[in-house]
């Protein structure tokens, strides 16, 4: 009996020590393909969770885009202006901080978008004011949200939400939403607010005539993955007057696609519509529909 066993131990050793060198390195290849499999899976899960449940407690992140032209031109003919040159530089920060909890929920986000433009029409002869930066772009907004779910996707709510422009004429005009109704969260990532009883308030200083008025507030927020290193990020905001909806009412919808390079820096793009037509009747505008566009580079950064 005892030979028999060692017999086939020693058989058994010998089969191990039979074994090629490519035969190994192939079980090797094996199991890291096994091993990169886990991991593609662990990953995957990680992801669902994130998308599917929320995370509750605070949660940080900050956004943006910044853009820059620079051009110059020294004796280009025939062109008008031979020797010029132009800068642009454009900034948008989107930051946000929610505090998400199993029975209520607190969502507060601020924006601003800042550009200016720089344009020398002879850089052989350069005049005082053209030496200055002119202000393309002045936005800020602000806006938090508070809410007691009722169900797992309802919950009653309050919003409150301010606009202005914050280097020039601060306030004036000021756009301040307050108003209660109802939320509702079918995912972790998106909401649509619904308030209709809400009073737009329009401030104001002298030299500029708006109406305040009571209507209904509508707000709308997704982000997603569309690709693994590609986000897309959609904000609505809406107020319809009752006093009268076509000239009093507004709407602003911006939508931002970021290219995730390294560790949070890429390539992105914002757009964003807005329709207010007392805004554009008060600085003597007949179109109503505004728009900008930035194209520049992204960061993110989320806890």
């Amino acid at each position: 009996m005892k030979f028999s066993l060692t017999f086939l131990f020693v058989l058994f050793g010998l089969g191990l020590h039979g074994q090629t060198l490519e035969e190994l390195n192939q079980q090797k290849s094996d199991l890291l393909a096994q091993i990169k499999g886990l991991e593609e899976q662990m990953k995957t899960i990680d992801n669902q969770i994130k998308e599917d449940f929320p995370k509750y407690g605070w949660d940080y992140g900050v956004s943006g885009t910044v853009g820059a032209n620079l051009s110059g031109f020294s004796n280009w003919a025939p062109v008008a202006l031979p020797n010029s040159r132009n800068t642009t530089i454009l900034a948008s920060v989107n930051s946000f901080a929610n505090k998400i909890e199993e029975k209520y929920f607190w969502r507060t986000s601020l924006g601003i978008n800042l550009g200016w433009q720089k344009l020398i029409r002879d850089i052989n002869n350069v005049q005082t004011e053209e030496e200055r930066f002119a202000q393309t772009a002045d936005i800020f907004t602000f806006n938090s949200l508070i809410g007691y779910r009722l169900t797992e996707n309802l919950a009653a709510s309050g919003l409150g939400e301010f606009r202005s422009n914050l280097l020039n004429n601060f306030n004036n005009p000021g756009f301040f939403d307050i108003g209660v109704g109802a939320t509702w969260t079918p995912v972790s990532n998106g909401l649509i607010v619904f308030h209709p009883l809400n009073y737009n308030f329009i401030f104001s200083k002298e030299g500029f005539d708006f109406e305040s008025s009571l209507g209904t507030k509508l707000l709308a927020e997704y982000s997603t993955s569309l690709f693994e290193k590609v986000r897309w990020r959609t904000h609505l905001s809406a107020f319809l007057s009752y006093s009268d909806i076509k000239d009093f009412s507004n709407y602003t919808w911006t939508n931002s696609i970021g290219f995730n390079a390294f560790k949070g820096v890429g390539i992105g793009i914002e757009y964003a519509l807005r329709v207010n037509r007392q805004e554009s009747s008060a600085f003597g505008f007949d179109q109503t529909l505004q728009q900008y566009f930035i194209l520049g580079l992204t960061y993110s950064l989320v806890r």
